[in-house]
């Protein structure tokens, strides 16, 4: 008889969210107060609804820089640890409720596919468990023997996982394993019973492999929200129109089609030289009683996008947090959060 594993959606009661700090030692060196004073932002929005865990190089300086914000530290932790970046969603572990019993399973996080240096980062969930953040009856499994990002995955709680072949099939992550071998794997590890594969669909400047938390996202068991291009001269028309099409093939746990929700295309940003960066509206955070939602400046598209969530989500608060700082590094709100099950922290 298999054992029954819960790979717990977003939406599951949660009992905090991990950001992990930017410091000078970090890619965001040449644009630090325009980061911090994001991640300020953000993190005032989570410590006014619930735990908040920050990984960081310093606690005093996160003290100084959240100084005005006081009253909220009963929510707040702090913990040092040696970093090389801040994308929290990707080097950190993935929770798992295993026999009834809590789980944090440690993946390797080689930097996207070994792009970028992730020596510290791929330690710092090890790190959280040896400064006993976790709680006692909460065990870190080594799952070192494979490459997986927490943006990588998508979880509806029923048994299905929602991913795509561009990052899970890239060669410089688990190259030994067929696409069938990845899927078994995933499927044995998670107590899953199928894996939604997306062919299509990408952004511009994404250094991920396409995650699939910039693309499409579960809401609900029954429902995806996904991004939408209507504008035919854009690069990414043709790619995410057959994403589109290849979600309304794709049925729920219980055999249905899934309600879709599209969500707008952001406009074009382009970065000093040029290059386009990856804004999109799918890169939202999930909370107990918010979503988190990343703008980009942009008032029209930015209320568009929060009024399909705000439709989606009718028991949260959709809050709007101005993410143009974080698209310089080509990531966006949900990249720089994780966020653990009631129970875990």
């Amino acid at each position: 008889m298999a054992h029954p594993i819960l790979l717990p959606p977003e939406w599951y009661p949660q009992s905090a969210i991990q950001l992990t700090w930017p410091h000078l030692g970090t890619d965001w060196e040449y644009m630090i107060e325009d980061v911090t004073a994001c991640y300020v932002n953000i993190a005032v929005e989570i410590l006014k609804r619930q735990k908040l865990v920050i990984v960081c190089y310093s606690a005093e300086t996160v003290k100084f820089e959240l100084r005005e914000h006081k009253d909220l530290f009963t929510n707040l932790t702090l913990v040092e640890l040696p970093t090389n970046d801040t994308w929290a969603r990707d080097h950190s572990g993935i929770s798992v409720i295993k026999d009834g019993k809590k789980c944090v399973y440690d993946f390797t996080f080689n930097g996207w596919g070994m792009k970028f240096a992730s020596n510290f980062d791929n330690q710092i969930t090890k790190g959280l468990f040896a400064k006993e953040i976790f709680g006692n009856d909460v065990t870190l499994v080594n799952k070192k023997d494979f490459v997986l990002e927490g943006g990588a995955i998508e979880s509806d709680g029923k048994g299905t996982l929602l991913t795509t072949t561009e990052c899970l099939l890239s060669p410089n992550r688990n190259s030994y394993l067929s696409k069938d071998g990845i899927e078994d794997y995933l499927k044995e590890v998670f107590g899953l019973n199928k894996v939604l594969w997306l062919d299509h669909g990408y952004f511009a400047g994404d250094d991920t492999d396409s995650h699939i938390d910039t693309l499409a996202r579960f809401c609900d068991e029954h429902t995806i929200a996904y991004v939408k291009c209507d504008d035919k001269s854009d690069e990414h028309y043709h790619a995410l129109a057959k994403m589109e099409e290849q979600l309304k093939t794709f049925t729920d746990y219980q055999g249905k089609p899934y309600k879709l929700v599209a969500l707008p295309m952001a406009k074009a940003v382009y970065d000093e030289d040029n290059h386009r960066l990856p804004a999109t509206y799918a890169n939202f955070l999930i909370m107990n009683k918010a979503v988190l939602l990343p703008f980009y400046n942009d008032k029209e598209r930015d209320e568009e996008a929060r009024k399909q969530l705000q439709m989606t989500f009718p028991d949260r608060e959709v809050v709007g947090v101005d993410c143009s700082p974080l698209i310089k590094q080509h990531g966006s709100l949900h990249c720089i959060t994780m966020q653990y099950p009631e129970g875990f922290i």
